[in-house]
Protein backbone atom coordinates (compact mmCIF):
# COMPACT_ATOMS: atom_id res chain seq x y z
CA UNK A 1 0.00 0.00 0.00
CA UNK A 2 1.21 3.43 -0.85
CA UNK A 3 1.39 5.67 2.20
CA UNK A 4 0.46 9.23 1.26
CA UNK A 5 1.17 11.93 3.76
CA UNK A 6 3.43 9.16 4.83
CA UNK A 7 6.55 10.82 5.99
CA UNK A 8 4.58 12.17 8.90
CA UNK A 9 4.28 10.46 12.27
CA UNK A 10 1.95 7.50 12.46
CA UNK A 11 -1.18 9.02 11.06
CA UNK A 12 -4.75 8.43 11.93
CA UNK A 13 -6.02 9.99 8.81
CA UNK A 14 -3.05 10.16 6.50
CA UNK A 15 -0.51 7.97 8.20
CA UNK A 16 3.11 7.20 8.14
CA UNK A 17 3.00 4.25 10.42
CA UNK A 18 4.90 1.20 9.31
CA UNK A 19 2.54 -1.35 7.82
CA UNK A 20 1.30 -3.88 10.30
CA UNK A 21 0.04 -7.30 9.30
CA UNK A 22 -3.69 -7.81 8.97
CA UNK A 23 -5.30 -8.51 12.31
CA UNK A 24 -7.47 -11.63 12.25
CA UNK A 25 -10.19 -11.41 14.90
CA UNK A 26 -12.01 -14.19 16.67
CA UNK A 27 -14.96 -14.44 14.32
CA UNK A 28 -13.73 -17.59 12.67
CA UNK A 29 -11.83 -19.07 15.60
CA UNK A 30 -13.37 -22.46 14.99
CA UNK A 31 -13.41 -22.44 11.20
CA UNK A 32 -10.10 -20.71 10.47
CA UNK A 33 -9.20 -20.15 6.82
CA UNK A 34 -11.90 -22.55 5.68
CA UNK A 35 -14.55 -20.39 7.32
CA UNK A 36 -13.27 -17.31 5.55
CA UNK A 37 -13.31 -19.15 2.23
CA UNK A 38 -16.93 -20.11 2.82
CA UNK A 39 -17.90 -16.54 3.57
CA UNK A 40 -16.15 -15.30 0.44
CA UNK A 41 -17.94 -17.90 -1.63
CA UNK A 42 -21.30 -17.06 -0.07
CA UNK A 43 -20.91 -13.39 -0.98
CA UNK A 44 -19.73 -14.28 -4.46
CA UNK A 45 -17.88 -12.06 -6.89
CA UNK A 46 -20.83 -9.95 -7.98
CA UNK A 47 -20.14 -7.09 -5.58
CA UNK A 48 -22.11 -7.53 -2.39
CA UNK A 49 -25.58 -8.67 -1.45
CA UNK A 50 -27.39 -5.40 -2.10
CA UNK A 51 -30.69 -4.72 -0.41
CA UNK A 52 -34.09 -6.14 -1.22
CA UNK A 53 -35.54 -2.74 -1.96
CA UNK A 54 -33.96 0.64 -2.54
CA UNK A 55 -36.31 3.09 -4.18
CA UNK A 56 -35.89 3.07 -7.96
CA UNK A 57 -34.45 -0.44 -8.07
CA UNK A 58 -30.90 0.50 -8.96
CA UNK A 59 -28.02 2.68 -7.85
CA UNK A 60 -24.87 3.98 -9.49
CA UNK A 61 -22.11 6.43 -8.71
CA UNK A 62 -19.00 7.32 -10.68
CA UNK A 63 -16.18 7.59 -8.18
CA UNK A 64 -12.85 9.40 -8.44
CA UNK A 65 -11.18 6.45 -10.13
CA UNK A 66 -13.60 7.27 -12.99
CA UNK A 67 -15.20 3.94 -12.20
CA UNK A 68 -18.97 3.66 -12.46
CA UNK A 69 -20.07 1.66 -9.42
CA UNK A 70 -23.48 0.01 -9.67
CA UNK A 71 -25.70 -2.07 -7.39
CA UNK A 72 -29.14 -3.57 -7.94
CA UNK A 73 -30.62 -1.24 -5.33
CA UNK A 74 -29.47 1.66 -3.21
CA UNK A 75 -26.85 0.36 -0.73
CA UNK A 76 -28.33 -0.16 2.72
CA UNK A 77 -25.33 -1.78 4.40
CA UNK A 78 -22.19 0.30 4.00
CA UNK A 79 -18.72 -0.24 5.44
CA UNK A 80 -16.51 2.84 5.31
CA UNK A 81 -13.19 4.25 6.43
CA UNK A 82 -13.97 6.06 9.69
CA UNK A 83 -13.23 9.49 8.23
CA UNK A 84 -15.49 8.79 5.26
CA UNK A 85 -18.26 7.57 7.59
CA UNK A 86 -17.91 10.75 9.67
CA UNK A 87 -18.30 12.92 6.56
CA UNK A 88 -21.32 10.96 5.31
CA UNK A 89 -22.88 11.13 8.77
CA UNK A 90 -22.76 14.92 8.70
CA UNK A 91 -24.67 14.89 5.42
CA UNK A 92 -27.32 12.54 6.80
CA UNK A 93 -26.10 9.06 5.83
CA UNK A 94 -26.37 7.43 9.24
CA UNK A 95 -28.24 4.15 9.58
CA UNK A 96 -26.75 2.69 6.39
CA UNK A 97 -23.22 2.65 7.80
CA UNK A 98 -22.91 -0.77 9.45
CA UNK A 99 -19.14 -0.98 9.87
CA UNK A 100 -16.01 1.15 9.85
CA UNK A 101 -12.25 0.68 9.59
CA UNK A 102 -9.56 3.07 10.73
CA UNK A 103 -9.02 4.87 14.03
CA UNK A 104 -12.47 4.82 15.64
CA UNK A 105 -12.01 4.31 19.38
CA UNK A 106 -9.23 5.46 21.68
CA UNK A 107 -7.53 3.07 24.11
CA UNK A 108 -10.06 4.20 26.70
CA UNK A 109 -12.96 3.22 24.41
CA UNK A 110 -14.09 6.76 23.61
CA UNK A 111 -14.67 8.00 20.09
CA UNK A 112 -11.46 8.93 18.30
CA UNK A 113 -11.40 12.49 16.91
CA UNK A 114 -11.39 10.97 13.42
CA UNK A 115 -14.92 9.68 14.05
CA UNK A 116 -16.33 13.20 14.25
CA UNK A 117 -20.00 13.04 15.22
CA UNK A 118 -20.37 9.38 14.23
CA UNK A 119 -22.01 7.14 16.85
CA UNK A 120 -19.17 4.66 17.29
CA UNK A 121 -21.23 2.42 19.57
CA UNK A 122 -23.64 1.68 16.74
CA UNK A 123 -21.14 0.46 14.15
CA UNK A 124 -18.98 -2.66 13.87
CA UNK A 125 -15.29 -1.75 14.02
CA UNK A 126 -13.46 -4.12 11.69
CA UNK A 127 -10.08 -2.45 12.19
CA UNK A 128 -9.06 0.29 14.61
CA UNK A 129 -5.61 1.22 13.27
CA UNK A 130 -3.59 1.51 10.10
CA UNK A 131 -3.04 -1.98 8.65
CA UNK A 132 -5.95 -3.53 10.57
CA UNK A 133 -8.87 -4.79 8.51
CA UNK A 134 -10.63 -7.99 9.56
CA UNK A 135 -11.74 -9.67 6.36
CA UNK A 136 -13.78 -12.11 8.45
CA UNK A 137 -15.82 -9.40 10.17
CA UNK A 138 -16.23 -7.54 6.90
CA UNK A 139 -17.50 -10.66 5.14
CA UNK A 140 -19.92 -11.47 7.94
CA UNK A 141 -21.51 -8.02 7.60
CA UNK A 142 -22.36 -8.89 3.97
CA UNK A 143 -21.79 -5.29 2.86
CA UNK A 144 -23.43 -3.67 -0.15
CA UNK A 145 -20.69 -1.06 -0.56
CA UNK A 146 -17.24 -0.07 0.71
CA UNK A 147 -16.31 3.64 0.82
CA UNK A 148 -12.96 5.23 1.57
CA UNK A 149 -10.68 8.21 0.91
CA UNK A 150 -8.02 8.31 -1.80
CA UNK A 151 -5.06 10.49 -0.80
CA UNK A 152 -3.10 9.17 -3.77
CA UNK A 153 -4.71 8.40 -7.13
CA UNK A 154 -6.46 5.01 -7.21
CA UNK A 155 -5.20 3.99 -3.75
CA UNK A 156 -8.08 2.99 -1.46
CA UNK A 157 -7.11 4.35 1.94
CA UNK A 158 -6.66 1.82 4.74
CA UNK A 159 -7.55 -1.14 2.51
CA UNK A 160 -4.49 -3.37 3.12
CA UNK A 161 -2.60 -4.37 0.01
CA UNK A 162 -2.10 -7.93 1.23
CA UNK A 163 -5.85 -8.59 1.55
CA UNK A 164 -7.17 -6.11 -1.02
CA UNK A 165 -8.21 -8.74 -3.55
CA UNK A 166 -10.31 -10.66 -1.01
CA UNK A 167 -11.88 -7.45 0.31
CA UNK A 168 -12.83 -6.08 -3.10
CA UNK A 169 -14.52 -9.35 -4.08
CA UNK A 170 -17.04 -8.95 -1.29
CA UNK A 171 -18.64 -5.67 -2.38
CA UNK A 172 -18.21 -2.84 -4.87
CA UNK A 173 -16.05 0.02 -3.67
CA UNK A 174 -16.09 3.81 -3.98
CA UNK A 175 -12.98 5.97 -3.65
CA UNK A 176 -13.20 9.72 -3.03
CA UNK A 177 -10.16 11.88 -3.80
CA UNK A 178 -8.96 13.72 -0.69
CA UNK A 179 -5.51 14.91 -1.77
CA UNK A 180 -4.23 17.33 -4.42
CA UNK A 181 -7.56 19.18 -4.56
CA UNK A 182 -8.86 21.97 -2.29
CA UNK A 183 -10.92 21.11 0.76
CA UNK A 184 -14.14 22.53 -0.69
CA UNK A 185 -13.98 20.16 -3.65
CA UNK A 186 -13.50 17.16 -1.34
CA UNK A 187 -16.56 18.19 0.67
CA UNK A 188 -18.60 18.67 -2.50
CA UNK A 189 -17.74 15.15 -3.64
CA UNK A 190 -18.81 13.66 -0.33
CA UNK A 191 -22.01 15.68 -0.58
CA UNK A 192 -22.69 14.19 -4.04
CA UNK A 193 -22.02 10.69 -2.76
CA UNK A 194 -24.22 11.23 0.29
CA UNK A 195 -27.07 12.53 -1.86
CA UNK A 196 -26.84 9.48 -4.12
CA UNK A 197 -27.17 7.33 -0.99
CA UNK A 198 -30.37 9.08 0.04
CA UNK A 199 -29.20 12.08 2.07
CA UNK A 200 -31.33 15.22 1.84
CA UNK A 201 -28.91 18.05 1.13
CA UNK A 202 -31.72 20.56 1.67
CA UNK A 203 -32.12 19.43 5.29
CA UNK A 204 -31.66 22.26 7.77
CA UNK A 205 -28.59 20.82 9.45
CA UNK A 206 -26.84 20.48 6.07
CA UNK A 207 -27.78 23.94 4.77
CA UNK A 208 -26.84 25.55 8.09
CA UNK A 209 -23.46 23.84 8.02
CA UNK A 210 -22.87 25.00 4.44
CA UNK A 211 -23.84 28.57 5.35
CA UNK A 212 -21.40 28.37 8.24
CA UNK A 213 -18.67 27.21 5.88
CA UNK A 214 -19.33 30.00 3.37
CA UNK A 215 -19.30 32.60 6.16
CA UNK A 216 -16.09 31.14 7.55
CA UNK A 217 -14.46 31.22 4.11
CA UNK A 218 -15.36 34.87 3.65
CA UNK A 219 -14.06 35.79 7.12
CA UNK A 220 -10.79 34.00 6.40
CA UNK A 221 -10.46 35.76 3.06
CA UNK A 222 -10.95 39.16 4.73
CA UNK A 223 -8.62 38.32 7.61
CA UNK A 224 -5.84 37.00 5.38
CA UNK A 225 -5.97 39.91 2.95
CA UNK A 226 -2.95 42.08 3.57
CA UNK A 227 -2.13 40.39 6.90
CA UNK A 228 1.34 39.19 5.82
CA UNK A 229 1.11 36.45 8.47
CA UNK A 230 3.13 33.37 7.46
CA UNK A 231 1.70 30.01 8.50
CA UNK A 232 3.63 26.77 8.95
CA UNK A 233 1.75 23.46 9.34
CA UNK A 234 3.67 20.76 11.23
CA UNK A 235 3.61 17.44 13.05
CA UNK A 236 6.24 16.68 15.68
CA UNK A 237 8.03 13.63 17.05
CA UNK A 238 11.02 13.23 19.33
CA UNK A 239 13.42 13.15 16.40
CA UNK A 240 11.71 15.03 13.62
CA UNK A 241 9.64 18.06 12.75
CA UNK A 242 7.42 17.27 9.76
CA UNK A 243 6.43 20.27 7.65
CA UNK A 244 3.32 20.08 5.48
CA UNK A 245 2.66 22.19 2.42
CA UNK A 246 -0.27 23.45 0.33
CA UNK A 247 0.48 21.50 -2.84
CA UNK A 248 -1.21 18.22 -1.83
CA UNK A 249 -3.08 18.56 1.47
CA UNK A 250 -6.66 19.66 0.90
CA UNK A 251 -7.15 22.02 3.84
CA UNK A 252 -3.84 23.80 3.27
CA UNK A 253 -4.68 24.18 -0.41
CA UNK A 254 -7.97 25.77 0.61
CA UNK A 255 -6.26 28.16 3.01
CA UNK A 256 -3.89 29.19 0.22
CA UNK A 257 -6.78 29.78 -2.19
CA UNK A 258 -8.39 32.06 0.40
CA UNK A 259 -5.26 34.17 0.67
CA UNK A 260 -3.39 32.64 3.60
CA UNK A 261 0.41 32.70 3.24
CA UNK A 262 0.94 28.99 3.87
CA UNK A 263 4.64 28.22 3.69
CA UNK A 264 5.51 25.71 0.98
CA UNK A 265 8.36 23.42 2.09
CA UNK A 266 11.07 22.71 -0.45
CA UNK A 267 10.45 18.99 -0.66
CA UNK A 268 11.80 16.62 -3.26
CA UNK A 269 9.04 15.28 -5.45
CA UNK A 270 5.38 15.32 -4.46
CA UNK A 271 5.18 14.25 -0.85
CA UNK A 272 2.95 15.27 2.04
CA UNK A 273 5.67 16.33 4.46
CA UNK A 274 9.26 17.51 4.57
CA UNK A 275 11.27 15.93 7.37
CA UNK A 276 13.50 18.25 9.38
CA UNK A 277 15.82 17.32 12.19
CA UNK A 278 15.30 19.45 15.29
CA UNK A 279 18.63 21.13 14.59
CA UNK A 280 17.07 22.43 11.36
CA UNK A 281 13.61 23.16 12.73
CA UNK A 282 14.11 26.89 12.15
CA UNK A 283 14.47 26.45 8.37
CA UNK A 284 11.30 28.45 7.67
CA UNK A 285 10.30 31.86 9.03
CA UNK A 286 6.80 31.45 10.40
CA UNK A 287 4.54 33.79 12.35
CA UNK A 288 1.95 31.13 13.19
CA UNK A 289 2.53 27.40 13.64
CA UNK A 290 -0.32 24.94 13.11
CA UNK A 291 0.49 21.87 15.20
CA UNK A 292 -1.08 18.51 14.42
CA UNK A 293 -3.36 17.63 17.34
CA UNK A 294 -3.31 13.85 16.90
CA UNK A 295 -1.93 11.72 19.71
CA UNK A 296 1.03 10.59 17.60
CA UNK A 297 2.20 14.19 17.28
CA UNK A 298 3.88 15.74 20.33
CA UNK A 299 1.95 18.64 21.84
CA UNK A 300 3.29 21.94 23.27
CA UNK A 301 3.57 20.59 26.81
CA UNK A 302 5.63 17.65 25.54
CA UNK A 303 7.77 19.90 23.37
CA UNK A 304 8.51 22.67 25.85
CA UNK A 305 11.93 21.28 26.85
CA UNK A 306 13.08 20.69 23.28
CA UNK A 307 15.33 23.61 22.21
CA UNK A 308 14.53 23.15 18.53
CA UNK A 309 10.90 23.85 19.37
CA UNK A 310 10.96 26.39 22.16
CA UNK A 311 13.41 28.64 20.26
CA UNK A 312 11.13 29.03 17.26
CA UNK A 313 9.90 32.67 17.07
CA UNK A 314 6.25 31.64 16.75
CA UNK A 315 6.55 29.43 19.84
CA UNK A 316 8.26 32.18 21.84
CA UNK A 317 5.48 34.58 20.79
CA UNK A 318 2.76 32.13 21.81
CA UNK A 319 1.47 31.93 18.24
CA UNK A 320 0.83 28.20 18.04
CA UNK A 321 -2.59 26.87 17.13
CA UNK A 322 -3.99 23.35 16.97
CA UNK A 323 -4.50 21.61 13.63
CA UNK A 324 -7.40 19.16 13.53
CA UNK A 325 -5.76 16.82 11.06
CA UNK A 326 -8.72 14.45 10.94
CA UNK A 327 -11.66 16.87 10.66
CA UNK A 328 -14.54 15.30 8.67
CA UNK A 329 -14.81 16.29 5.02
CA UNK A 330 -18.20 17.87 5.56
CA UNK A 331 -19.35 21.49 5.60
CA UNK A 332 -19.22 21.54 9.39
CA UNK A 333 -15.78 19.93 9.57
CA UNK A 334 -14.41 22.30 6.93
CA UNK A 335 -15.92 25.33 8.66
CA UNK A 336 -14.16 24.42 11.91
CA UNK A 337 -10.80 24.29 10.14
CA UNK A 338 -11.35 27.70 8.54
CA UNK A 339 -12.56 29.24 11.80
CA UNK A 340 -9.52 27.97 13.70
CA UNK A 341 -6.97 29.40 11.27
CA UNK A 342 -8.88 32.67 10.98
CA UNK A 343 -8.72 33.14 14.74
CA UNK A 344 -5.01 32.32 14.83
CA UNK A 345 -4.15 34.73 12.02
CA UNK A 346 -6.37 37.46 13.39
CA UNK A 347 -4.69 37.35 16.79
CA UNK A 348 -1.11 37.01 15.48
CA UNK A 349 1.51 39.63 14.81
CA UNK A 350 4.19 39.57 12.16
CA UNK A 351 7.52 38.33 13.56
CA UNK A 352 10.39 39.92 11.66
Amino acid sequence: MSTPRATAPAPAGRPTASHRSLTRRGLLAAGGAAGLTALLAACGDSGGSGSSDGGDGGWSFTDDRKKKVTTDSRPEKIVAFTGAAAALHDFGVTTQVAGVFGETRTKGGKADPAAGRLDVDRVEVIGNAFGEFSVERYAKLRPDLLITHMYDPDVLWYVPEESKDKILKLAPSVGVTTGRIPLKKVVERYAELAESLGADLSAERVTKAKDRYEAAAERLRRTAKGSRIRVLAVSATNDTLYVAGPTIQAELMQFKELGVDVISPTMKGQDYFESLSWENADKYDADVIMLDERAMSLQPEQLKDKPGWRDLPAVRAGQVTGWNYVAPYSWGGAAELLEDITKAIGEAKRLD
